[in-house]
């Protein structure tokens, strides 16, 4: 830890702070709110600091002071934040520099105090405050210009303002067509424009199937397995509990990021094009966009989203439980049954277990498995350390405790948020589609197919 001390108070000492600060490049400058002594107020300036200042508005959620600073150890922690400079540190109290030092023990960043001390007695008492809460191993730097040299120099190229909104091609109106005909329907229906977009869905959805079938699936089952008759061949085979979990989080991935639920359903029709290739038959809803579920629900995690979320949720649950509504495109009363437990390690997966909690006693189920986006993996990290760090919990607790449990709190959360959430409109009475889905082995020889569709011609019918 270093300490500054700016003896002149120059105001070139304080630009030069603000000017090194790039949040994104993991440098935060903390100014601390005059006339105040309160931790949670320093909490909520390194907050505003990260960007994450959307309890600045009046209306807006407040924490107290373990909660708001366990929520800066655990953006700390998972959104790559490396070195602080807190100004005017000569104002800070034991107990705020006491809550750096935890800070600083807890996630290993390089803490700077800028002091602007022309007294020596404000010196003084910042040595004795330092001394009570145990900051002792710290190298002191003299002088404006050492202190300039100490800071560095300016950020280059710091980002101002939310990222540019994403942009994706419209698809026209999709054919009502099984997979037989769905794609050459398109092909006679669309312009060539059109069907290179819609084709470029099908062709994506048909590679992620042959490859994920090629990886991830055992061979077929020997035809002892179904029913023999006497002149054909063997009944299919359905799934098992495992290959359906394996199956329902294969559909999620292939469909979280959908900007449109006409994406979606070409994405599927081609999987399931590539699911008969390997003699594979998938079953998913007659009408999936009256279903809900990712991409028909779901809103897609660009940059501009995640910066909107954490701007306007400090707090790590509610962010992440935003996020969550996002990305799994689900009812909120199966998104609360969402375990600490259910986010794996690496905060791919959520797997939310509904049967087994709703019918106790009963054999279990398949999961309900959504697939996370790499862009929102942090804030799932987040929520879940911050549930961690929080007294008397454990992994079977819920990770989303009370963001949905009454109906003004959620109601608060969706206006913190300011974000319009298609699955709270949208008519969803059974469960997701990806949940619906089936699959069975069809005991067949598998037709010749390539791993990649071969273009059509250009002429129309």
């Amino acid at each position: 830890m270093r300490l500054l001390l700016d003896g002149d108070d120059d105001y070139a000492v304080h630009r030069a702070a603000y000017q090194w600060a790039d949040p994104a490049s993991g440098r935060i400058t903390v100014d601390p709110t005059p006339h105040t002594t309160s931790p949670a107020y320093l909490a909520r300036d390194v907050l505003r600091a990260m960007g994450r200042d959307g309890f600045l508005r009046p209306e807006a959620e407040r924490m107290s002071t373990d909660p708001a600073w366990r929520a800066v150890t655990c953006w700390t922690l998972n959104c790559g934040l490396d070195e602080v400079i807190v100004l005017r540190a000569h104002r800070l109290t034991t107990e705020r520099l006491r809550r750096l030092a935890a800070w600083h023990a807890d996630t290993g960043i390089r803490l700077t105090l800028l002091v602007h001390t022309p007294e020596q007695t404000d010196f003084q008492r910042l040595l004795d405050h330092l001394t009570a809460a145990e900051l002792v191993d710290v190298v002191t730097i003299r002088g404006t210009a050492a202190v300039l040299e100490a800071i560095g120099p300016a950020a280059t190229g710091r980002r101002s303002g939310p990222p540019p909104h994403d942009h994706a091609y419209p698809l026209p109106v999709l054919p009502r067509s099984s997979v037989a005909a769905f794609r050459a329907d398109c092909w006679r229906r669309q312009n060539a424009t059109d069907f290179a977009h819609s084709d470029g869905q099908y062709r994506a959805g048909y590679a992620a199937a042959r490859t994920w079938l090629a990886r991830t699936l055992p061979p077929p089952p020997a035809s002892d397995g179904g029913i023999e008759s006497a002149d054909g061949p063997a009944e299919p085979t359905p799934f098992t509990l495992q290959e359906t979990e394996a199956l329902r989080l294969f559909l999620a991935r292939l469909t979280v990021s959908s900007p449109s639920a006409a994406h979606t359903v070409a994405r599927v029709r081609g999987a399931q094009a590539g699911f008969l290739s390997h003699s594979v038959l998938l079953n998913v809803p007659d009408d999936l966009t009256s279903c809900a579920g990712p991409g028909l629900t779901t809103v897609p995690i660009t940059p501009r989203t995640v910066h909107t979320i954490t701007v306007r949720l400090p707090n790590p649950l509610r962010a992440a439980a935003i996020a969550a509504l996002l990305f799994t495109g689900t009812e909120k009363s199966l998104l609360s049954m969402t375990q600490i437990g259910s986010v794996d390690e690496d905060g791919t997966t959520v797997a939310i277990d509904r049967d087994s909690r709703i019918n106790i006693g009963e054999p279990p189920g398949p999961r309900h498995l959504y697939a996370v986006p790499p862009r929102a993996r942090p804030l799932l990290h987040a929520a879940v350390e911050f549930r961690r760090r929080t007294p008397r919990t454990a992994d079977n607790h819920g990770l989303f405790a009370n963001c949905f449990g009454t109906t003004p709190r959620f109601e608060a959360l969706i206006a913190d948020a300011g974000f319009p959430l298609p699955v709270l409109a949208h008519p969803h009475a059974g469960d997701d589609w990806h949940t619906a889905a089936r699959c069975w082995y069809l005991h067949t020889p598998a037709p010749p197919a390539p791993d990649i569709l071969p273009r059509l011609g250009e002429l129309r019918p």
